[in-house]
């Protein structure tokens, strides 16, 4: 109580440092750089990294892309390569003329290379940059390609799909905040009692929400779908504290006559209550730091700091605001669309074994959802921008055009035979999917003998530790197709060099789904355990936290088995990320129904009176948190062009409402059925098991 007192005394000088720090925040928060490359959070530890890592340091090469010209005359095709060769951190253009002056027919070429680079109306130019694949230097000349090129040109490539996916994310971001603010104000205004607290509520979550984006400038970067995600998630996650203070508040307003005794009670109290709230939700979000795939540990590390943010506004700055404002609020008080509870708390108690058996009928087909719609994803981050978009149309004309869906570069030891190299071109190409293996020995041949290869030229492809091979492969990243691929390949690169590797967006993709399939099961498991360990102690039970856990999972079960049934595909990163998130957001709600369903028990009401007491005072808090979680995230998912995005917010506001319902519906039936074995397994309730 001493700490809420100086908190209630010191209520302008807290704001006015809130402000104050938001300055820097803010600076901080824009000078932040947003990684738009999933592949850069794979473990450094694996070959495909490694690989890329190498093509840098010992050839100078980061990103790749090839660039469509159609009908364009050969000489101004040149012409156009030469500009684009002199673009910042161009490295390489290879094309005809790299080989044979452009006087000369390139039918000389070997019939295979040139099938590989031209059509009819069309011919295919090779970039490599100096920088990395999602460096602001390589979207930056990206962009600059693309001024020069106009439309008859098309680039394609995974920096290509960066530079795309960054113009779109920067483009909807603010329209997202300004969605989800709007969508939450408006539910607030009607669940709520009166018109300026929500007013109130978002300048004090905003500034946690600045601060939080501040600090993650001391990260170095963030994924895009943190930046994106970050803000409306901490914005509907933390509501909830926002709403606990001003209930306890009005309530103490009615036993104090002095407001700031209100307060510092309000304080006190809310404090309490939130704490074993936002513990559960942080955990979800720590939960995703175990994840191999490290975009897992950016997202956690963001969300758990903007939870933690998020209490401490809710004890310091937003009391203060409404203190500074109490006069004004006292005076716009309105009456909340929420009715009275006590007849639907009724009909729930007097009919619970009908939604003991919904749930037992419920289990099964969304278990099985669930796990097909998990087997279902897709990895392809291709898939999650609009088909009408720049890189979208360049790799579909790719692969239209030239049959090429992917390319993989190869990194071989270049003290191997030309002998060895062509054998081993000769078995690679043999394999399925693959449509032309391209390399010093391919460009070799009865027309081109290998002392007339420019020296340039040469160096680009070998130099005194390792020879570069270009795989264009018919098959699109991350399919399975693809991935049979890759292993036959890296089979055969084994056998004539043990540390050859097989690099490239395709690779990388196949190592992403490696490694994302095993933190599904690990990020499920921790975040359980931990969920389970909180409750445990929160609820002093062995059996409550089983039940608790049981409702929200058959949720997420719910929700994520749905897009299996609906014929949806979701982005992998989905399913980890809501699974948890849904699993620490909204076991609040069970956790508060469970919390005063122990009172009622502990004060001598039975298991009925006790049941309908707690759905008669828990029903309208769970509404206002589910409502307001689901009306910051679907205005979102509805707006949103970026699948990924989309579908991570749909899940969330979806899942919202099924847990909602589920608690307010389930839960109380599994309390009324498992009443005498939660007062064994609860410290202090044996007691309460005769009455």
């Amino acid at each position: 109580m001493k700490l809420s007192r100086v908190i209630v005394k010191l209520r302008v000088p807290i704001v006015l440092i809130t402000l104050v720090l938001m300055v820097p925040a803010l600076f901080a928060m824009f000078n932040t750089r947003i990684n738009y490359d999933m592949l850069t959070y794979l473990p450094e530890d694996m070959d495909t990294v490694k690989g890329q890592n190498i093509l840098m340091d010992e050839f100078g090469k980061g990103a790749f892309s090839f660039i469509i010209v159609e009908d364009m005359p050969d000489k101004d095709v040149a012409e156009l390569k030469a500009k684009i060769a002199g673009v910042d951190r161009v490295d390489t253009v290879l094309w005809y003329d790299s080989l044979a002056d452009i006087s000369l027919p390139k039918e000389m070429l070997p019939d295979k290379v040139y099938k590989a680079f031209n059509t009819d109306h069309s011919t295919v130019m090779a970039v490599f940059f100096d920088s990395s694949t999602s460096s602001d230097a390589t979207m930056d000349a990206i962009r600059e390609i693309r001024s020069i090129t106009g439309k008859q040109c098309y680039v394609c490539g995974l920096s290509a799909l960066v530079t795309d996916l960054k113009d779109l994310c920067e483009k909807e971001e603010p329209i997202y905040v300004a969605i989800a603010v709007v969508l939450a104000l408006l539910a607030m205004v009607l669940l709520l009692d009166n018109w300026l607290v929500p007013l109130v509520f978002l300048a004090s979550i905003g500034m946690m929400i600045v601060l939080n984006l501040g600090t993650n400038f001391f990260l170095g970067e963030i994924s895009y779908i943190t930046k994106a995600l970050s803000a409306v998630l901490q914005l509907a996650v933390t509501m909830d504290y926002s709403i606990f203070l001003w209930h306890s508040y009005n309530e103490q307003k009615e036993k104090y006559d002095d407001n700031k005794e209100a307060m510092a009670v309000a304080i006190h109290n809310t404090f309490n209550s939130v704490l074993g709230s936002s513990i559960t939700t942080i955990a979800g979000f720590i939960a995703l730091c175990f994840m191999s795939f490290t975009l897992g540990r950016d997202l956690g590390i963001v969300m758990a700091k903007g939870v933690l943010l998020g209490v401490i506004g809710c004890v310091t700055v937003l009391p203060a605001l409404i203190l500074i404002l109490d006069k004004p609020l006292s005076k716009l008080s309105h009456k909340s669309i929420i009715p009275k509870m006590h007849g639907l708390a009724k009909g729930i108690v007097k009919i619970f074994p009908v939604f003991l058996i919904i749930f037992i009928c419920l289990l099964p087909p969304s278990l099985y959802g669930y796990v097909q719609t998990n087997n279902e994803v897709y990895y392809d981050m291709a898939q999650c921008l609009p088909q009408d978009i720049d890189f979208v149309i360049a790799n579909t004309k790719l692969s239209e055009d030239y049959d090429i869906s992917s390319t993989h570069m190869v990194l071989v030891d270049s003290s191997l035979s030309p002998k060895e190299v062509k054998s081993m071109i000769k078995e690679m190409e043999q394999v399925d999917g693959v449509k032309t293996v391209l390399g010093m020995e391919s460009l070799v041949g009865s027309t081109i003998p290998e002392e007339i290869i420019p020296e340039k030229l040469g160096s680009v492809l070998k130099n005194d530790k390792y020879e570069l091979l270009l795989i264009n492969s018919r098959y699109h990243s991350a399919s399975d197709k693809v991935g049979d691929q890759i292993d036959a390949l890296n089979k055969i690169i084994k056998e004539y060099d043990e540390n050859g590797m097989l690099i490239g967006e395709a690779p990388c993709m196949k190592d992403m789904i490696d490694t994302t399939g095993v933190d599904f099961q690990v990020v499920n498991t921790v975040s359980i355990i931990a969920i389970f360990v909180i409750i445990l102690l929160v609820e002093r039970s062995i059996s409550l936290p089983f039940i608790l856990i049981a409702v929200i999972e058959l949720a997420i079960f719910i929700n994520l088995g749905l897009p299996h049934y609906f014929g949806e595909s979701l982005p992998f990163i989905a399913p980890i990320c809501i699974s948890t998130i849904q699993l620490g957001a909204t076991v609040d709600y069970a956790i508060l129904m469970t919390t005063r369903y122990k009172q009622e028990r502990l004060i001598g009401a039975d298991k009925r009176d006790a049941v309908r007491t707690t759905l008669t005072a828990s029903i309208p808090s769970i509404l206002v948190s589910g409502f307001g979680l689901f009306a910051a995230t679907f205005g979102v998912a509805v707006y949103s062009d970026i699948d990924i995005i989309s579908s991570m917010c749909m899940l969330l506001a979806r899942g919202a409402v099924i847990s909602m319902v589920l608690v307010i519906l389930i839960l109380p039936a599994l309390l009324l059925l498992c009443d005498k074995l939660i007062c064994y397994t609860t410290l202090g309730m044996k007691k309460c098991v005769k009455k």
